[in-house]
C-alpha cells in the first residue's frame, strides 16, 4: 500500500533539497542543447537507478533498534541542513555537445552525468534516511523519484526562468529548515521513545 502522506512529503523534501544542486543546472545546460525529452529519458533513468540504491540502503537500516535508526536519521538530517546552509554557490560547468544527437547518445549523456554527478548526493543520502525512518519503502522511492524527476524537468525546460523569479538562496533556505526540522524530529523520537 502507498502511503500518500509520506510520499508527498519525501517529494518535498528531496524537490526542495536537489533544486539548488548542480544537477539542476546540468539539465538546464543538457535541455537548452539537445532535444528535451531526449535529456530526461537519460536523466530519469539514472535518478531512478539511485533511488533504488538509496531504498535498499535504508531499509537494511530498518533491520536496527528503532531508536538508533531516529538517533542516526535525525544527526544526518542537521548534517544535510548544515551542508546545504554551507555550501558555497556552485558554476555551471560547461558540457560538450556530442556530434550524434540520436537517441541514444543524447539519453546516455545525461544517464552518465546524474550517475557520476550524484552518487552519494545529499539527496541519495536523504532517501535512504527517509526509507529508514518511514520503513516504507514503496512510498519513499515513489516521493523521492518524483521529486527528482521533477526537478529534472524543471532544469530542462524552465529552470532559467525559476531561478529568475526565486531566488536560489531561498530555495536552499527552505530545504534546510525542513532538514532541521526533521532531524530535531528524529532526535526527539529517539530520545523519547
Amino acid at each position: 500500500m502507498i502511503s500518500i502522506t509520506v510520499t508527498a512529503i519525501v517529494f518535498g523534501v528531496v524537490f526542495l533539497a536537489e533544486l539548488p544542486d548542480k544537477t539542476a543546472l546540468a539539465g538546464l545546460v543538457l535541455g537548452t542543447r539537445y532535444r528535451a525529452s531526449y535529456v530526461f529519458a537519460g536523466v530519469a533513468a539514472a535518478f531512478l537507478l539511485h533511488v533504488v540504491l538509496a531504498v535498499a540502503a535504508g531499509s537494511v537500516l530498518t533491520l536496527l533498534p528503532q531508536q538508533l535508526v531516529h538517533a542516526l536519521t535525525g544527526v544526518l538530517f542537521l548534517g544535510g541542513a548544515a551542508m546545504l546552509l554551507l555550501k558555497k554557490d556552485e558554476e555551471e560547468e560547461e558540457i560538450r555537445k556530442p556530434a550524434d544527437q540520436s537517441f541514444w547518445k543524447v539519453a546516455g549523456t545525461g544517464f552518465m552525468l546524474i550517475l557520476v554527478a550524484e552518487f552519494g548526493d545529499l539527496t541519495q543520502i536523504m532517501t535512504a534516511n527517509l526509507a529508514a525512518r518511514y520503513d516504507d519503502p514503496v512510498s519513499v522511492g515513489l516521493g523521492a523519484v518524483l521529486g527528482l524527476w521533477a526537478v529534472a524537468g524543471l532544469g530542462i525546460v524552465g529552470g532559467k526562468a525559476l531561478m529568475k523569479r526565486v531566488p536560489l538562496r531561498l530555495i536552499t533556505q527552505i530545504a534546510a529548515l525542513l532538514m532541521l526540522a526533521l532531524g530535531a524530529w528524529s532526535l526527539y523520537e529517539a530520545v523519547a521513545g
